[in-house]
């Protein structure tokens, strides 16, 4: 079987400039004119985002990288959505009257949500020549791509895909992978936080963030061909830290629990999705060579690159670089500079917040550089 190896890059809004730090770090570590080293790319909300600049630029992974780096360097918020006050109020007062009106049964819940991301599809009209994808797959310097949404109709976690021929479609128990040719419209389905920014309509559904309900994120790299798998999340599953409690009589705001609950959605699955391969990893160990021929079962190989810090610490320490329309916004559901900051993490686009991410996952990678050269060389030879 030919080894492959994918990147999956997870969701978080703009949390996602950490990956970039983590890519910047493999670029330097590899040649300078090195091919893409990851034949499958999966992405996951921002980064969906991520991964189709990638795929873009398969022929040359330096060059993706710095793509990146340019674009996440020098963020601002308005490039994501709007933050002028007319937008960012009007888009309130709307989400609050549609929410209302279906709520009393006077009409079905409209197209809105709590910010509004036509930046966001301008900026990515302007910068992503999705047609390139097929470009990168003809010419043999990707296998495949993917971008996961959930499907608010359907419930299911659903993995549009656009890859080589032989590559067939799946259906598990609450997931699917449909191929398809990737546009602008899967990359916004994939990155839509519930809530903060629109649902997009794709096939006559529905969809949103594809964190939400997405069971086994492992396994649409493992259905598109993977061998081995890369991980690079964006939330400090390895930090820990005693956190004081706060005052019980105090009840969580709204932003609070906003924030908790895109916490729960973003690292949940992945845990339990990795713990599943592990486990399964510990049972190929024990099978005979003829038990794993006849269950099928193979190892495989898993890389997690995470944050050594907390991402939420850091995002208060730059929380007032949000634009004051954002802040007071954020005041008027109760969010706090110290208890908000997870949600403010997610939505702090801004370049400084995001400079000091790219540090970060930059700085992770390097302390890691061999286990990140043995895992992309083993079985193989580098990338060229």
């Amino acid at each position: 079987m030919k080894q492959r190896v994918a990147l999956i890059l997870t969701g978080g809004g703009a949390r996602a400039a950490y990956q970039v730090g983590v890519l910047k770090a493999m670029s330097e570590m590899l040649p300078k004119r090195a091919r893409n080293p990851f034949p499958i790319i999966c992405g996951t909300s921002a980064g969906a985002l991520n991964a189709a600049t990638l795929a873009v630029n398969a022929k040359s992974f330096r060059k993706g990288v710095q793509y990146l780096l340019n674009i996440w360097k020098n963020f601002h918020a308005n490039q994501v959505y709007r933050t002028d006050a007319a937008g960012v109020f009007n888009n309130t007062i709307l989400w609050l009257a549609g929410v209302l009106s279906s709520a009393v049964g006077l009409s079905k819940l409209k197209q809105v949500s709590l910010l509004d991301n036509a930046p966001l599809v301008e900026l990515l009209d302007a910068l992503l020549p999705c047609e390139k994808i097929q470009e990168s797959i003809d010419s043999g310097h990707l296998h495949a791509l993917s971008v996961t949404a959930s499907g608010y109709g359907s419930g299911e976690s659903v993995t549009f895909y656009q890859g080589a021929k032989e590559i067939e479609p799946w259906h598990r128990t609450g997931r699917v992978g449909v191929p398809t040719q990737i546009e602008i419209k899967h990359l916004l389905a994939s990155s839509a936080l519930p809530f903060i920014f629109p649902a997009t309509l794709i096939n006559r559904e529905y969809f949103g963030d594809g964190s939400m309900r997405q069971i086994a994120p492992i396994g649409s790299a493992l259905n598109l061909g993977a061998t081995r798998v890369l991980v690079i999340g964006v939330t400090a599953n390895g930090y820990t830290e005693h956190v004081e409690r706060e005052d019980i009589a105090d009840y969580p705001s709204l932003a609070k629990i906003a924030g908790h609950a895109l916490n729960s959605i973003f690292l949940d699955s992945m845990e339990t999705d990795l713990e599943r391969v592990r486990k399964i990893n510990s049972l190929v160990a024990m099978m005979t060579e003829e038990m794993r021929e006849r269950s099928k079962l193979k190892h495989i190989d898993v890389l997690v690159i995470s944050p050594s810090q907390s991402i939420e610490k850091i995002a208060e320490q730059h929380a007032d670089e949000l634009p004051w329309t954002i802040r007071l916004l954020l005041r008027l559901v109760g969010a706090r500079q110290h208890s908000s900051s997870t949600l403010v993490s997610y939505l702090l686009s801004e370049k400084k917040f995001c400079r000091s991410l790219i540090n970060l996952g930059y700085q992770d990678a390097i302390k890691r550089r061999e286990e990140i050269m043995y895992f992309l060389s083993e079985h193989g030879e580098l990338p060229q």
